[in-house]
C-alpha cells in the first residue's frame, strides 16, 4: 500500500497525516523538537512505521509524497537568531530599515521603538548608482563601491547578501551587474535581488522583504538540506514538496531560492483544507480556525477563495509576498494567564510551548495555561489526553491557578479557571472579527470550520460570541493543516508595476498586454521546471488599484475576459465594488479617476490529491459509543453538572446528539454545550448547530 503524508510543524506539537490509497487517514502527534525540528519529524515518521509494522525504510519506501510545512523561518525571525546579512543599496539609502515608512505605529506612544533592523547599519553597504522610475541610468553603477562593499562582507564573514537599489523594478540591469560580482567574488553567500524577489514599487517593502529572504535563506537552506539528506539515506525516493505562506506548495529548490515564502507557511494550509471538510455541506463560504498549543489562526474564505494579502508582518517587519490573510495571534492551549497591572485577568500571548508546557503536562511547567483551566473545568480526561499516552496532572493545575490567579484576585478555583477559558474565548473572537467585520463581512454569514488540538473545546462559545449559527469540527482537526497541505496544489506569485492612469492618454495597451505576457511565460516556466503539463495550469490575474491621491491600493481581481482584450470599463467596476465594500464608499459618482500601480498574476499547478473515504451510515444513535458520565463546568447551570461522554474517534456518519456532551478522541476533545446539538457528516466530521428550540 502506497501513502502519503501531510507534515505541520508547530510550536508545541508536530502534526502529522497519513492517508492510504484506499483513502483512509491516520492522524499522528508529536512534541516538537525547536532546536532541530527535523528530529520531530523523523520521530513521526518512526511511529508510522511501527504502527504499520515495517522498519523506517521500508516504510518511506512506500510513501509517495510528503507535504511539508515549517516555521524554521517564522522562529528565526521572531527570535532575532537570523543569519548574519550584509546589504548593498544605492548610495543615501543605507538606512532605510531603520527609518521604515516614517511612521510610528503607535502614534500617542512617544516610548514605542521600532524593531532592531535585520542587518545592523555598519554592515549596510551604499553604493554609488541611481536609476529613476522610467528605468533611465541617472548615476552610473561605481564596481570599487561594489568591491568595498564584498571586502566588509568577508571579512565581518556575513552569511548572505541582499541587494536592493532604487527603482530597480523599472530597470535591473544594476543589481544583476552586482549579483554577478557578488556570486563570483562570495559563492558560498546565500543571496537575494530584490528584482528576482518582488520587482514592483515601494522602497522600504521591497528593500524589508528582501532583506528578510535573506537573513533566513541560509537557515532554511540549511534545514530542508539536512532533511533531504537525512531521508534519501533512509531511502525515501518520493516528492517532497514545501508549504509556502500563498497557500500554495513548492519544491525544496525553488523555496530555498525564496525563502521568505516560508514565513507563516504552516497556517496558510488551513483554507485547503477547509473547502475539502465543508464541500458535502455546499459550503464555499467560511472562517476556518485553528487554535494549537501556541497560537490561534484564523483566515476568512468567500466563494472558494481565500483572502490574500500583499502588506504582511512579520514581527514588525514589513513582508509584501502575497501571503494568505491570517490573523494570529497569542492563544493556544499553552496561553500563560497572568494579571496585568490595574489587576485585570489576561492571557498570553506569552506560551508555555512545548517545554516546559502546561504544568498539567509534569515536564516542569510552573505557570498556569489555557490547558490547565480546562483540566480543572473537567474538558479534558487527564486519563486519556492523547489516547491516554500522557497523563495530566490535575492537582498540579489546580495548585498554579490557585497560586497564580484565584488567590491574589479573590476568586475560588473554578471561577478562576473559568475566567481564563472565558477570556481567552473573547480573545479568539476579537481576532475573527478582525478579519471579518474590518473587512466588510458579516461573520454570521460564514460557518466557522474549526482545527488544531485545542480548538474544538472552544469552538462553541467563539461561535456563541460571534452569534455563528454552525460550525464543523474535523475528525481530523487536531491536524487539520497538515490534512490542507495534501490538499493544495503548486502556486507561484508575479508581481510587475506599471504606474499609470486609466482613461488617460498615458496607459499603453501594448505595454499593459506585454507585462501579462512576461508573467505568463516566467509562470508557465517554473511550472513545467516542476513537471506540471499545460493542462493542469491556471493563472489567476488582479490589479492594484487607487483613486487618484490615494496612498494605498486595492487588489481586486481580474478575469482574463477583462485583461485580453482590454476592458476598462470592466476593471473600473470591479475597483468601485471592493473599495465600497472594504471601506463603505466609492468615487465612481464623483467620476474620481483611478490609477493602476501593479499587475499580478498567480500561476497554479494542479496536484494529485488524496481522497478522503466516505463512510457507512451508522444511523442516529450514538449510544454505542457512549464511554462514561463526567462533571464539566457549565457557566449556564452556575456550576459542574454530569454529561455523556462519547467516543468521537467511533462515532460516524449519521450519529446525532444533544448537548451538553464530551466527545473524546485520541487527540482531541469537543465541548457540546446546552443549546448545541451535533451531527457526523459522511466523512465523520461533526456538525455542531444550534438546537432547533433555540433558534
Amino acid at each position: 500500500m502506497l501513502f502519503k503524508i501531510g507534515v505541520d510543524v508547530g510550536g508545541t506539537f508536530t502534526d502529522f497525516l497519513l492517508m492510504a490509497e484506499n483513502g483512509t487517514a491516520e492522524v499522528y502527534k508529536v512534541l516538537s523538537t525547536p532546536d532541530d525540528p527535523s528530529v520531530a519529524v523523523l520521530a513521526g515518521f518512526q511511529e508510522m512505521a511501527s504502527r504499520h509494522e515495517l522498519d523506517l525504510a521500508s516504510f518511506l519506501a512506500r510513501v509517495e509524497i510528503i507535504v511539508h510545512g515549517t516555521t524554521v523561518t517564522t522562529n528565526a525571525v521572531l527570535t532575532g537568531k537570523v543569519s548574519p546579512t550584509g546589504l548593498l543599496t544605492t548610495k543615501g539609502f543605507r538606512d532605510a530599515l531603520q527609518m521604515r515608512r516614517g511612521i510610528r505605529e503607535e502614534l500617542y506612544n512617544n516610548k514605542y521603538r521600532p524593531p532592531k533592523p535585520l542587518v545592523p547599519r555598519d554592515l549596510c553597504f551604499p553604493v554609488t548608482e541611481r536609476i529613476d522610475q522610467t528605468g533611465a541610468v541617472v548615476v552610473p553603477l561605481d564596481p570599487a563601491d561594489v568591491e568595498a562593499g564584498m571586502a566588509l562582507f568577508k571579512q565581518r564573514g556575513v552569511q548572505a547578501v541582499a541587494i536592493c537599489f532604487m527603482h530597480a523594478y523599472a530597470n535591473s540591469t544594476h543589481e544583476e551587474a552586482v549579483a554577478a560580482r557578488v556570486h563570483a567574488v562570495l559563492p558560498e553567500a546565500y543571496l537575494s535581488v530584490s528584482t528576482r524577489i518582488l520587482p514592483q514599487v515601494r522602497f522600504y517593502e521591497r528593500l524589508s522583504t528582501t532583506v528578510l529572504n535573506s537573513s533566513v535563506g541560509p537557515i532554511l537552506t540549511h534545514y530542508l538540506a539536512s532533511l533531504t539528506r537525512k531521508l534519501s539515506d533512509i531511502g525515501f525516493t518520493g516528492i517532497l514538496l514545501i508549504m509556502q505562506s500563498n497557500g500554495g506548495v513548492t519544491t525544496p529548490g525553488v523555496v530555498m531560492d525564496l525563502a521568505a515564502s516560508t514565513l507563516l507557511s504552516g497556517p496558510a494550509a488551513a483554507p485547503s483544507a477547509g473547502s475539502a471538510y465543508t464541500a458535502p455541506h455546499h459550503i464555499r463560504s467560511f472562517i476556518t480556525i485553528d487554535m494549537g498549543g501556541t497560537s490561534f489562526d484564523t483566515a476568512l474564505i468567500k466563494d472558494g477563495v481565500p483572502a490574500v494579502t500583499t502588506s504582511s508582518q512579520v514581527n514588525r517587519m514589513a513582508l509584501a509576498l502575497p501571503m494568505m490573510e491570517i490573523n494570529t495571534i497569542g492563544a493556544g492551549g499553552g496561553s500563560v494567564a497572568w494579571i496585568d497591572e490595574g489587576g485585570l485577568l489576561r492571557m498570553g500571548p506569552q506560551s508555555a510551548g512545548a517545554k516546559p508546557g502546561p504544568v498539567c503536562y509534569g515536564l516542569g511547567g510552573v505557570e498556569p495555561t489555557c490547558s490547565d483551566a480546562n483540566l480543572v473545568l473537567g474538558y479534558l480526561n487527564a486519563e486519556y489526553f492523547a489516547g491516554g499516552r500522557m497523563k495530566l496532572d490535575g492537582r498540579g493545575a489546580r495548585k498554579a491557578i490557585e497560586e497564580k490567579i484565584a488567590r491574589p484576585l479573590g476568586l475560588d478555583v473554578t471561577k478562576a479557571a473559568y475566567g481564563m477559558y472565558h477570556i481567552i474565548n473573547v480573545n479568539m473572537a476579537s481576532a475573527i472579527r478582525e478579519i471579518s467585520v474590518q473587512r466588510g463581512y458579516d461573520p454570521r454569514d460564514f460557518p466557522m470550520v474549526c482545527a488544531g488540538g485545542a480548538g474544538p473545546i472552544h469552538a462553541a462559545m467563539i461561535a456563541h460570541e460571534l452569534e455563528i449559527p454552525k460550525i464543523i469540527i474535523p475528525k481530523e482537526s487536531s491536524i487539520f493543516c497538515a490534512a490542507g497541505m495534501l490538499l493544495s496544489d503548486l502556486k507561484h506569485d508575479f508581481v510587475r508595476t506599471y504606474h499609470t492612469l486609466l482613461g488617460s492618454a498615458a496607459l499603453d495597451v501594448g505595454l499593459f498586454q506585454n507585462l501579462i505576457k512576461e508573467m505568463e511565460e516566467e509562470g508557465r516556466r517554473v511550472l513545467l521546471n516542476e513537471n506540471i503539463s499545460e493542462e493542469r495550469q491556471q493563472f489567476r490575474y488582479a490589479l492594484d488599484l487607487r483613486y487618484l491621491g490615494q496612498y494605498h491600493e486595492v487588489t481586486v481581481e481580474a478575469p482574463l475576459t477583462d485583461i485580453r482584450p482590454y476592458k476598462e470599463g470592466a476593471i473600473k467596476e470591479r475597483f468601485h465594488e471592493a473599495h465600497d465594500r472594504l471601506y463603505g464608499y466609492s468615487l465612481k459618482q464623483e467620476g474620481t479617476p483611478v490609477e493602476l500601480v501593479n499587475l499580478r498574476l498567480t500561476a497554479t499547478g494542479a496536484t494529485d490529491k488524496p481522497v478522503f473515504r466516505r463512510e457507512a451510515f451508522q444511523g442516529p444513535d450514538p449510544s454505542p459509543w457512549r464511554k462514561d458520565r463526567r462533571e464539566i463546568y457549565l457557566a449556564s447551570e452556575g456550576g459542574f453538572v454530569p454529561v455523556d461522554v462519547y467516543d468521537g474517534d467511533r462515532m460516524g456518519f449519521g450519529n446525532r446528539l444533544k448537548g451538553p456532551a464530551i466527545l473524546e478522541q485520541v487527540n482531541t476533545t469537543t465541548l457540546v454545550p446546552p443549546g448545541w446539538e451535533v451531527e457526523c457528516d459522511v466523512f465523520g466530521s461533526f456538525l455542531l448547530t444550534v438546537a432547533n428550540e433555540e433558534r
